[in-house]
């Protein structure tokens, strides 16, 4: 496995299209409802990096993207602090196998070298995903009824999440 930052799209623009139709297809809550049509996916993916604010990660297995993680900094002057954790997307043929996390400690990382400590994130409630945050160090700090909407049209809820990396506690009891 091989999880590296990209800066141009382009060489990987129709296998992370692929991935974005593979997860949206498969029921994921990440901006999009399916079925996701091709060119939407190029569309998406060929305006991600246009701005300076987004960083890229992809995990390749057996020269195929298995994976995704974006960390969207924030560039407000009283925010430079912080950056939020977006569409981190894995392969569905291989998922709980331990690359979601690594994903996401790729974009702790980096992070952290961008001088940011407190990240922030949603997750749809009851997704699996919610687990993974729970067990790296995410705090819940609350739910939004109604976020987004289902294929089916039903409107559901969203967690709100944040981790700061410089301090280290209990997140069960995070006083």
């Amino acid at each position: 496995m091989n999880i590296f930052e990209v800066k141009s799209i382009e060489e990987y623009k129709e296998g992370l299209s692929e991935l974005l139709i593979s997860v949206v297809n498969e029921g994921a809550s990440i901006g999009f409802l399916p079925p996701l049509v091709h060119a939407r996916a190029v569309e998406y993916w060929e305006e991600l990096l246009k701005g300076d604010d987004v960083i890229l990660f992809l995990a390749v297995l057996n020269g195929k993207i298995a994976g995704t993680i974006q960390l969207h900094l924030c560039n407000k002057e009283n925010g430079s602090h912080r950056a939020e954790i977006a569409k981190l997307m894995t392969d569905p043929s291989i998922r709980r196998k331990g690359l979601g996390r690594l994903l996401l400690k790729a974009a702790e990382e980096k992070a952290q070298q961008e001088g940011r400590s407190l990240l922030v994130l949603d997750t749809r409630e009851g997704d699996v995903s919610n687990i993974l945050y729970q067990s790296e160090g995410y705090v819940k700090a609350g739910i939004i009824p109604d976020f987004a909407k289902s294929a089916q049209g039903k409107l559901e809820a969203t967690v709100i999440y944040y981790k700061n990396l410089n301090m280290t506690f209990d997140t069960k009891n995070p006083s």
